[in-house]
C-alpha cells in the first residue's frame, strides 16, 4: 500500500481498537478519537486496562514456552496490532535466533509502523503482510514465502477474533489455518469475556459498538473460546483467564483473573 492510500485509509477521527490497546498499554500511536473512547470506558470499566496488560503479557509467557519447551522455530501472528515492547520477533529470536515470523494486520496504521516489525536476526527472518484475519486462504499463500509450512509453526490469534461478530465465521476461520499447518504446529489464542466481571464488561462492550469504534467487538464465552481448541492438545492449565496461564514464565502482569481467556494447544 502506497503513502497516500494509507492515509486515505486512516481516518483519525473514529476510534480504533488497535489504537486505543495503545493508549491503554501507555503507548503514543493514538488519536484523540482514541484517547476520548479509551478513557469513556476506562471511567466505567477502569480494569479494562489490567485486560489489555494482561493479554500482552500472555503473549510474552507463551512465546517463551513455544520457543523454548515446545521448540517452535515458526510464528504466524495474525492481528498484530501497533508494535510494542517485547514484540514476538524480540522474544522468539532472543531465544532462538533463527526463527522465523510473519505478521498480520489490516490496519493502517499498524502497516505505516510495519518496519518496526521488520527487524531479524541474521539468522532468522520477519515478513509483514497487509491482510484480514477473514482470508485465511490469501494469508496462507503470502506466509509461505517466509514460513515453511512443511514444519510446525506456532500460529499466534491473540485478541483477534472477537472482530469476526459470526462465532461460525470464525471457527472456519481457525480451522483453515490449522488445517494448513503440519503436526507439532500449536494455536496460542486469547479472546475476551464476561466471565469474571460480568455485565461492567459487557456494558463496556455495548459502548465501544454504539460509540462507532471500529471494528465491533464481540464478547464470547470461556466455554465457546474452548471450542476453538477442538481436535488439539489443550496444555496445562487449559483455558482460563490469560493472567492465570503459567503465570511462572513471567512474573509481572495482573495476579488475579481477569475477563481474558486462552490457552496453547497442539496439533496431533
Amino acid at each position: 500500500m502506497t503513502d497516500r492510500k494509507q492515509a486515505a485509509a486512516l481516518d483519525s477521527s473514529v476510534p480504533h481498537s488497535a489504537r486505543i490497546w495503545n493508549y491503554w498499554l501507555g503507548g503514543k500511536d493514538n488519536y484523540e478519537a482514541d484517547r476520548a473512547m479509551g478513557d469513556q470506558i476506562l471511567a466505567y470499566f477502569p480494569e479494562i486496562v489490567e485486560n489489555a496488560r494482561g493479554n500482552r503479557y500472555f503473549l510474552c509467557r507463551a512465546v517463551r514456552h513455544l520457543t523454548g519447551e515446545a521448540g517452535i522455530r515458526q510464528f504466524l501472528d495474525i492481528g498484530t496490532g501497533l508494535p510494542t515492547v517485547d514484540n514476538i520477533h524480540e522474544i522468539a529470536q532472543g531465544l532462538a535466533p533463527e526463527t522465523r515470523i510473519v505478521y498480520v494486520d489490516n490496519d493502517p496504521l499498524v502497516l505505516a509502523h510495519a518496519r518496526a516489525l521488520l527487524t531479524s536476526t541474521p539468522e532468522g527472518a520477519t515478513d509483514y503482510l497487509d491482510a484480514d484475519v477473514r482470508d485465511p486462504d490469501a494469508i496462507l499463500e503470502r506466509a509461505a514465502r517466509t514460513l515453511d509450512f512443511s514444519q510446525p509453526v506456532a500460529l499466534m490469534l491473540l485478541g483477534v477474533l472477537q472482530f469476526v461478530e459470526d462465532t461460525d465465521e470464525a471457527r472456519r476461520v481457525v480451522a483453515a489455518l490449522l488445517d494448513a499447518l503440519p503436526a507439532g504446529s500449536c494455536l496460542a489464542l486469547s479472546h475476551p469475556t464476561n466471565a469474571v466481571r460480568g455485565e461492567r464488561m459487557t456494558t463496556a462492550v455495548r459502548q465501544w459498538n454504539e460509540g462507532g469504534g471500529s471494528p465491533r467487538m464481540t464478547l464470547r464465552t470461556p466455554e465457546q473460546v474452548a471450542v476453538f481448541f477442538d481436535g488439539l492438545d489443550v496444555l496445562p492449565p487449559g483455558i482460563v483467564s490469560t493472567a492465570d496461564w503459567r503465570p511462572e514464565l513471567l512474573d509481572v502482569g495482573p495476579t488475579g483473573p481477569i475477563d481474558d481467556f486462552g490457552g496453547v494447544g497442539v496439533k496431533r
